[in-house]
């Protein structure tokens, strides 16, 4: 039963939270819960992130300096990289990475290693809650009996609990406390405990049933965008293929007020939910003999999409021109717009392959300043200067930030390989080659 809970119908009990993980999820959260008037202990077993903290810095792109001076004002905001400050705070919130291993599988190193650090100093009647995306069970079957190998029983004199974060990095719209949040708990008590806190942090709270809802919410949510997204790649080569433009048709398609969502094809799918946490979904499917053909299909889609964005760049060059003797710039590493994280970023593929092909390459990000390819190459982000367009012998559009000199790049380009639909007409003197633009001949 999902029962939905306003803010304001809660009595607020401001108490003292500690928060395991100063990441894009930790670090907003601390501040919305230290703007409702809590005391917040963060942890983070990265000194640079605390010295960072503690000198005004963010490091995460959603939290202005201002708004960590405004935290340190209050005489409510302590970090540490020491987990024995948070002893005595009431609940202690986990927003560590849940990253994929080598094989694909899930990698909850982060997570058992909090877990292991935490349980020699939990006291009786604290709330424990997991926000880090993780696979159905995880909460019941790993996190809690590590966490009552202290003595304290779940649902009695310790409570866990799982609320999915929904962080979306970059997204002004929606801010983080205005987001439903849906929360569950271990046993009843445990559920109670998180409605009660989370009630005056969130406005909307959506209560599920057991930890394993809240956690397969999650991974629906992210497999959902993965499915869609890698679909429409795929269904971007077939409009190229019928001479058809994607970009026409998604427009057309979203004009139906019901039962159609408009998804958009690009280099491939990144950042640090969408491509993975559909792996944790079909992982554990596995151990239930099960296998998502979905997840497996739009996996094996998404990775083929940098070789086949390099594919389409060989063909557009001039004809005689070898990639092994063409100079290459990207425009944009982050693995979508206006942010500042390359992590599992489509951009770096492509880079990855291109160098392979022999190719010149650099790259162009006002976000990131250095990236490193998977052969540990680094490159640092270059000036597009007139100089290094003209010279240039394609410049391939990979992420498409707001601050992009679209008319500056067309003026002094020779060729534009867009995979995000910036450059809607030609402008400027250069060739525009469109992904999914049917009337783009190479």
């Amino acid at each position: 039963m999902i029962i939905e809970n306003a803010a304001n119908s809660t009595e607020a009990v401001k108490g003292k939270v500690g928060i395991i993980g100063l990441g894009f999820v930790g670090l907003p959260l601390a501040m919305a819960f230290i703007k409702k008037g809590f005391t917040v202990v963060g942890i983070d077993l990265d000194p640079l992130k605390i010295n960072a903290i503690n000198e005004g810095r963010s490091y995460v792109q959603d939290i202005e300096n201002e708004e960590l001076d405004a935290a340190m004002a209050t005489s409510r905001w302590f970090v540490s990289t020491e987990y024995t400050a948070i002893m005595g705070v009431d609940t202690i919130i986990l927003c560590v990475p849940t990253p994929l291993s080598a094989t694909h599988g899930p990698d909850l190193s982060y997570l058992t290693d909090a877990c292991t650090r935490l349980y020699p100093l939990l006291r009786h009647g604290q709330l424990i809650i997991v926000e880090s995306s993780t696979y159905p069970g995880t909460t019941r079957e790993v996190v809690k009996p590590l966490l009552e190998k202290g003595g304290l029983q779940t649902g009695q004199s310790l409570f866990i609990a799982y609320s999915p974060e929904r962080i979306d990095p970059g997204n002004r719209d929606n801010t983080l406390t205005g987001i439903p949040k849906v929360v569950s708990g271990v046993t009843p008590q445990c559920l109670a405990r998180i409605e009660k806190l989370y009630s005056q942090l969130f406005d909307h709270v959506v209560s599920v049933s057991t930890t394993e809802a809240a956690e397969t919410t999650k991974l629906l949510e992210n497999s959902f965008r993965f499915i869609n997204i890698s679909f429409m790649n795929e269904f971007a080569d077939i409009c190229e293929k019928l001479n058809v433009n994607i970009w026409e048709v998604i427009e057309a398609a979203a004009s139906k007020p019901y039962g159609y969502s408009p998804f958009y094809p690009g280099p491939g799918i990144g950042g640090h939910c969408i491509p993975i946490d559909p792996l944790y979904l079909q992982w554990k499917a596995e151990q239930f003999g099960i296998t998502s053909k979905f997840i497996q299909l739009s996996q094996q889609i998404n990775d083929a999409m940098p070789a086949s964005i390099v594919t389409k760049l060989q063909l557009a060059l001039p004809e005689g021109k070898a990639l092994a003797d063409a100079r290459i710039i990207v425009y944009g590493v982050t693995y979508k717009k206006n942010i500042a994280d390359p992590r599992e970023s489509a951009a770096i593929a492509i880079l990855d392959v291109l160098q392979q092909s022999g190719a010149d390459i650099s790259y162009h990000d006002p976000y990131v300043s250095s990236v490193r390819l998977a052969d540990g190459t680094r490159l640092d982000s270059i000036a597009l200067t007139e100089e290094e367009l003209e010279q240039a012998d394609c410049i391939l559009i990979s992420t498409d930030h707001t601050v992009m000199p679209v008319q500056h790049i067309a003026d002094h380009s020779k060729l534009i390989l867009d995979t995000r639909h910036v450059f809607t007409k030609n402008i400027g003197k250069a060739r525009i080659i469109r992904l999914g633009d049917g009337t783009s001949a190479y």
